[in-house]
């Protein structure tokens, strides 16, 4: 067989040399040549227009040459091997083709012709080092894709060109440094720019997050939380209206019908961990600001797989990012929890000693023994408050808004909503779903700023549409219900409003050219003030003031197609300069009819 192959080579070389001449044949050397050809053709844009200037080289070589005016190139000198031949072009997606043996002619000429995607998107960004307290780090390598990459500079900053609008995940990795993967999504992309800031090297406070991860934390801006699929007291606890589970949960947890659910991570390698009460085995984490009106965190739980003398063992752990050195700090110590009878338990927690500061709250289960060790938390409610919850299921204790009262929404949870960071959200949902499979759907949101896990949900008589292909939308119910002072539901948040965050923008539209849609703008300040907004203008086929500061409309053009179709709703906020506003928006049943009148999120943009 050996003979068999060195003749096969030997044979390879001679005709290589015959036809060439380009390669050695001296007996004294061992290795193969496989000779040299030439690689040419033609490189177009996407409209087969011919592109001049791409440069085309051959990988991990000095070898280039550049495209002529008609798009025509020719690198001659090409290993006529497996070799992968790159076009560049500033302004162009970086494309590499890779050209075998088998392409190329008897003539040594191989023909490859390759068409560009136009890319001017960026991804910018500062790299540091946690060793330096976080002085720059320079040497890194920050990658997309094989052809996609940069190397951090003296100043820690690098920038990766010519990229189409897409997600994307980032590696950074430097010799002596842990690798770390960061995911950039087409929702990041401001003006085609992403910007990303990363820390190498720091110590995890918790597990798999440093410092600097836990600075960008999801925040949670509001009072309260709710997971699971069983419509007990329907709507407010439907599972179209909870979204727990798009939170930030790491290790093993699962959305079930009892809520979102913690798990001991269990598989054949897992079982071999330690026991371990000090480290979250699987947790739930996000930002939070504490003050007088959100001091009592309430968890609402209960449990599968655990017994009396084999519980569920979890804990609530708090991170002071302002500290010199953050440390997870356990609040109330190990807890334990076996409550498999199917009804809740509502555990409260005291954060009050944090009063004044945005924390990190994470919640989480351990891992009390090794071996086969099977526990899972049930996650119903988290909840925050000034004073314990009445009952489960209840909506959230407080004083109501004078005037306001049946809304549910109370002068506590208005001071305790944090003022939102984000000023774009979308009501189109990038994956879909129903009842029984509609976690991927929620976690999709994560990367879209979908107004459903961005904005806070009230479902007071009737639950959503969370799917349709024209957007999010709530709705009323049919029948004689007439009310324009209480919303059948609404959406909710806050925002800190300024020259350049004073003016809301709804597009939006209905599915009725006979029955309008009621709905209501209403802001709301802290101190407990409100005001029904009208718009500054509209574009609506048909659009007027209505009873209670109800606005009426009939629009029903506009899908995710069709963008420009939707109605445009605008309002200017610029009296309330310098305040942090609650901006409600919600639909009413402003007439009786026998249909469910909708009013659909296609998108709301503070500007």
């Amino acid at each position: 067989m050996l003979k068999k192959v060195l003749k096969f080579f030997g044979m390879a070389s001679l005709l290589s040399c015959l036809a060439l001449g380009a390669s050695s044949c001296s007996d004294d050397d061992e290795s193969v040549s496989v000779g040299t050809g030439t690689v040419s053709g033609f490189v177009t844009d996407e409209m087969s227009n011919p592109l001049s200037d791409v440069t085309v080289s051959l990988h991990d070589s000095d070898l280039k040459t550049s495209t002529s005016s008609n798009g025509e190139f020719t690198l001659a000198g090409v290993p006529m091997n497996s070799q992968i031949i790159t076009f560049e072009k500033d302004g162009y997606e970086t494309t590499s083709v890779t050209v075998t043996a088998a392409k190329y002619s008897k003539e040594a000429v191989a023909t490859v012709s390759v068409s560009m995607v136009f890319a001017n998107a960026r991804i910018i960004g500062t790299v540091t080092d946690a060793a330096t307290t976080g002085g720059p780090l320079a040497g890194v390598n920050v990658s997309v894709s094989a052809n996609q990459s940069d190397i951090t500079k003296a100043d820690g900053t690098f920038e990766i060109r010519n990229l189409v609008m897409n997600d994307y995940t980032v590696t950074l990795a430097k010799d002596g440094y842990p690798s770390i993967t960061r995911n950039i999504s087409m929702a990041d992309f401001i003006d085609g720019v992403a910007t990303l800031e990363v820390q190498m090297g720091a110590e995890e406070i918790l597990p798999g997050l440093t410092k600097f991860d836990l600075m960008m934390a999801d925040k949670w801006y509001y009072s309260e939380y709710r997971g699971g699929r069983n419509a007990e007291q329907y709507p407010h606890w439907d599972w179209a209206c909870n979204y727990m589970c798009s939170l930030d949960f790491r290790g093993d947890w699962e959305e079930q019908n009892e809520g979102t659910t913690l798990r001991i991570k269990n598989g054949d390698a897992d079982q071999k961990n330690p026991a371990n009460t000090e480290t979250f085995d699987s947790f739930v984490y996000g930002s939070k600001l504490i003050t007088d009106d959100t001091k009592l965190m309430t968890l609402e739980m209960r449990t599968h797989s655990t017994s009396a003398d084999a519980p569920a063992y979890y804990g609530v752990q708090v991170v002071d990012l302002s500290a010199a050195e953050p440390k997870a700090v356990l609040v109330g110590g190990v807890r334990t929890l076996d409550q498999t009878d199917g009804s809740y338990v509502q555990v409260p927690v005291d954060l009050s000693e944090f009063i004044g500061k945005e924390v990190i709250i994470a919640i989480g289960t351990f891992r009390q023994q090794t071996g086969d060790y099977w526990k899972q938390l049930v996650l119903r409610r988290i909840a925050f408050t000034a004073e314990n919850l009445t009952s489960l299921w209840c909506w959230l204790p407080g004083t109501g808004i004078s005037g306001l009262e049946e809304w549910k929404l109370t002068q506590e949870m208005v001071r305790g909503t944090m003022p939102h960071t984000k000023k774009h959200f979308t009501g189109i949902s990038p994956v879909s779903g129903n009842r029984d499979s509609y976690v991927n759907a929620y976690r999709a949101w994560r990367d879209v700023a979908h107004i459903a896990s961005e904005w806070s949900f009230m479902p007071l008589t009737k639950d959503p549409e969370v799917f349709p292909g024209e957007g999010y939308l709530i709705k009323t119910r049919s029948g004689k219900a007439v009310d324009t002072r209480t919303p059948e539901s609404y959406y909710y948040a806050k925002f800190a409003v300024a020259p350049g965050n004073n003016k809301l923008t709804l597009r939006t539209r209905n599915f009725s050219s006979t029955y309008a849609t009621f709905f209501k703008v209403t802001a709301i300040t802290n101190d407990g003030q409100y005001t029904f907004l009208s718009p500054a203008s509209n574009t609506a086929t048909m659009a007027e003031a209505s009873e209670n500061g109800c606005w009426k409309f009939i629009h029903e053009s506009g899908d995710a197609g069709n963008p420009d179709g939707y109605a445009s709703f605008v309002y200017d906020l610029s009296d309330y300069n310098g305040k942090d506003v609650t901006i409600v928006i919600g639909i009413h049943k402003g007439e009786e009819n026998d249909a469910e009148n909708k009013l659909v999120f296609y998108s709301i943009d503070m500007n």
